[in-house]
């Protein structure tokens, strides 16, 4: 953490709902954000809402959330839920949360006590967390494995002929803060191929 002490941390607040929830807007997700930033004596640097589908990271201000964060610009990341942050699944969620821990950015569930990185037991919810997206990434793995087997069997060509894809690239993009569709137009492949890779650390044909 930049800040040695609580009350000097920048707080960015996330807050979502999707299209889907008629009637409904952040409002009041911001309201008790805001509130219980303040309890903490947390200093609100940005807020970020996205009125959008969270099965998606490409969400204009979740994107330019995590923009902020690469560049410091706050200190911990506070949301209403996990389900408001992402509902992309386990292993995606799980990275944005690395993400922002790679970034030296701490981040806290505000109906969630038990996801919160800025307690003392900070290492021991990320050390979960890292062990849970291991396992998750294993089981894609093995999934993709499998199903690139059976396609090969079945004398099926997977994908354009020999486009290699770089899982190092992948990473070093993603710490830029690029969403998957700029990864995929940068690479020359499409975003579910660029998935793939990364989570089954493949270099698929």
């Amino acid at each position: 953490m930049a800040s040695s002490t609580v009350a000097q941390f920048r707080c960015a607040l996330y807050a979502r709902v999707s299209t889907k929830d008629k009637g409904q807007d952040y409002t009041n997700q911001l309201t008790q954000l805001r509130e219980f930033a303040s309890r903490q004596g947390w200093a609100i640097a940005f807020e970020f809402c996205d009125t959008v589908s969270g099965g998606t990271a490409e969400r204009r201000q979740f994107q330019a959330m995590f923009q902020a964060a690469s560049r410091r610009e706050f200190d911990v990341l506070l949301f209403w839920s996990l389900d408001r942050l992402s509902r992309e699944g386990a292993f995606e969620t799980l990275q944005h949360l690395q993400r922002l821990t790679s970034y030296g950015v701490a981040w806290r569930s505000f109906t969630e006590q038990y996801l919160d990185s800025t307690g003392i037991f900070r290492e021991a919810v990320i050390s979960i967390l890292a062990v849970v997206a291991k396992q998750e990434k294993v089981r894609i793995r093995e999934r993709v494995l499998a199903g690139i087997a059976t396609a090969r069997k079945k004398g099926t060509r997977l994908g354009r002929p020999r486009v290699f894809v770089s899982r190092a690239r992948i990473e070093s993009l993603r710490q830029e803060g690029k969403s998957w569709r700029e990864i995929a137009e940068e690479l020359n492949t499409n975003t579910a191929t660029a998935r793939r890779v990364y989570a089954a650390n493949a270099i698929l044909e």
